[in-house]
């Protein structure tokens, strides 16, 4: 290995690789292929005998996060997956050369450690080692203990180290794995089959969104990232596949904020033979799993306004209309038929202080009112039922209103986590609804799709949930980029 570089400027890298040096050029490698480990932290803990200490070995391994020198012996702590555990490091029990050895090491080591556990004075469990090993030389210092990483941008692009100094941010994102584990064993128990469709497609179908471009060279052809998982899944419908759900990722080309990120995740679940009531009993199902397997708990404290938001209890069911009528002071829903429908909402709209653009359709006014005066307040779970047909060509029309559909949106905690539908199987109204759609609701027509559904869909409920806004609730995160490991940034920012 060369000499230190002569531009480091970081006294600890420079340190650091010294000792690297050091250890090389005395014959060891500190990045060894692999460590035998039998227990994670969080298992050593529990296999601990209360009262037979010394009697219970182990092997572990992990990054040093702690160290207290004692002079002969030295008390650390590693970090693994499932949390910290103690270490003592004695010279009489590994021997002189690698005592000293030890004493080099450095916060942010990894190391494999063997020995027995027993409790200290303190009563703390801990692991008495009879032989360690350097896996890895961290050449690169934690952050400082009290100041941690302050600043969102370096949280975000050094997410590694957010999960090595950030207690809170670890355990949430392992929250989030639980939770997509949970959901899985909700559905296998009920029949369902997981299956992957592609993320490029020939048409950006399935929903309202700006898409990514990217082209194929091979094929020397443009294609889409996908903007949801829906069309695929109902094809899967047709070629007899009763019961499907993806867990993927869906990309928009539209901006970020706080519950929007470029790159997303999204449970889509259709269900042949039942409909839009049928998937309300499906996701109540799954929030109970999640409360008895996750969550530990039927409440869980809404982060926003402080309410316990109680999943165990009836779940409010209202109608979209209904909701609108009250925001509103008066039944505007009367006026739908009305020649100043249109000019009506405009005008309830301005008082409520929205903004309203010159371009949009009523049913755009009229959902602006629901999006910015009625979603934020509904906290406790609520279903908003028969929503206007013209924000989802994709849903069943009501049998008793055709200017309805059979759908739902499920809000918790002011925002969406869930909307569902009784989906549209009827292959000339499903074209003739593509084709009438207007604005920024408008999709493209994905006229093989529309052949699918001519060889006959059977009937069906089908539902999606944002992973990301699922877990935003459940761990009380306040922005998305806090529960996606690795949201999207604009590229070329240093840490």
């Amino acid at each position: 290995m060369s000499d230190i570089p002569p531009d480091i400027s970081h006294d600890q890298y420079a340190v650091r690789l010294k000792k690297l040096q050091d250890m090389r050029a005395a014959g060891s490698d500190p990045f060894r292929a692999n460590a035998v480990q039998t227990h994670f932290s969080g298992e050593a803990l529990k296999a601990y005998v209360d009262g037979a200490d010394y009697t219970v070995p182990v092997k572990v391994a992990g990054r040093l996060v702690v160290i207290r020198d004692m002079g002969k012996s030295q008390f650390v702590k590693i970090l693994d997956q499932e949390g910290q555990l103690q270490l003592y490091v004695k010279k009489d029990l590994v021997g002189d050369d690698a005592y000293a050895a030890f004493k080099k090491l450095d916060l942010g080591d990894i190391i494999g450690a063997e020995g027995n556990l027993f409790k200290s004075k303190s009563g703390e469990i801990t692991v008495r080692v009879d032989k360690y090993v350097l896996v890895a030389k961290a050449l690169r210092p934690l952050p400082e203990k009290w100041h941690g990483l302050s600043d969102l941008e370096q949280v975000y692009r050094q997410r590694y180290l957010d999960l090595i100094v950030n207690e809170e941010s670890r355990k949430r994102l392992m929250q989030r794995s639980r939770i997509v584990a949970s959901i899985r064993a909700t559905l296998a128990t009920r029949k369902f089959l997981e299956v992957e469709t592609p993320m490029l497609e020939g048409v950006a179908g399935g929903a309202a969104a700006r898409p990514f471009v990217t082209h194929h060279n091979a094929l020397g052809s443009d294609f889409f990232l996908r903007i949801a998982l829906e069309l695929r899944l109902k094809r899967l419908l047709v070629g007899g596949y009763d019961r499907v759900f993806e867990i993927g990722r869906v990309f928009r080309n539209e901006g970020v904020s706080r519950k929007h990120n470029p790159e997303f995740t999204m449970l889509e679940v259709y269900q042949a033979y039942s409909d839009f009531r049928g998937m309300m009993a499906l996701l109540k199902a799954i929030f109970a799993d999640l409360c008895r397997d996750v969550i530990g708990a039927t409440e869980i404290k809404h982060a926003g306004s402080g309410q316990l938001i109680n999943f165990a209890g009836e779940w409010r069911e209202a109608r979209y209309f209904d909701l609108i009528d009250e925001a509103v002071g008066f039944k505007l829903s009367a006026l739908r038929a009305a020649p100043d429908y249109k000019a009506k909402a405009t005008e309830a709209a301005q008082k409520l202080g929205l903004e309203i653009h010159p371009g949009w359709q009523t049913h755009e006014i009229v959902n602006e009112i629901f999006g910015k005066k009625i979603e934020p307040t509904l906290i406790q779970p609520t279903f908003v039922t028969h929503l206007p047909k013209e924000l989802c060509p994709l849903a069943k029309l009501n049998a008793e209103d055709a200017g309805l559909i059979d759908v739902f949106e499920c809000i918790i905690g002011g925002m969406e986590v869930a909307p569902a539908y009784s989906e549209q199987n009827d292959p000339i109204v499903q074209r003739a609804m593509f084709e009438q759609q207007v604005g920024e609701e408008q999709q493209n027509l994905d006229t093989d799709f529309l052949l699918s559904l001519e060889h006959g869909m059977p009937p069906a409920g089908g539902m999606g949930v944002g992973i990301d806004r699922l877990c935003i609730l459940l761990t009380g995160a306040e922005s998305i980029r806090d529960v996606i490991l690795f949201p999207t940034l604009r590229p070329g920012g240093a840490p």
